[in-house]
């Protein structure tokens, strides 16, 4: 079947992501290393392909149904597109709101 991202999954992430942020000391990013537990990039490489196998696996469950896969309903196809495009919709809004914090840094004097 579908896998899809689990909003409470993802919510839960983010949240123990802002915990472990929140109980580290702030240091330089010299004394550091230069790298944290925790690799945003990667997060959101993972989210991002997690968005693309759903619509990637709706697209599959949409033409089998037009071919007439006798295993497949119009249930499970109409389904995993809903899915694919509000797992789209909130990459979306996760972008418009990164660039929105983004440009709001910009803007800020040093």
């Amino acid at each position: 079947m579908i896998t899809a991202i689990d909003p409470n999954q993802l919510l839960m992430q983010m949240r123990a992501a802002q915990s472990q942020a929140a109980q580290q000391p702030m240091a330089s990013p010299q004394a550091a290393g230069g790298t944290s537990n925790v690799n945003f990039s990667n997060l959101m490489k993972s989210a991002i392909d997690q968005v693309n196998e759903t619509q990637q696996a709706s697209s599959k469950l949409k033409t089998a149904f037009e071919m007439g896969d006798p295993n497949v309903s119009l249930a499970d196809a109409m389904i995993a597109s809903q899915k694919a495009s509000v797992a789209f919709q909130a990459t979306v809004q996760v972008r418009n709101k990164l660039i929105n914090a983004y440009e709001e840094v910009m803007r800020m004097s040093v």
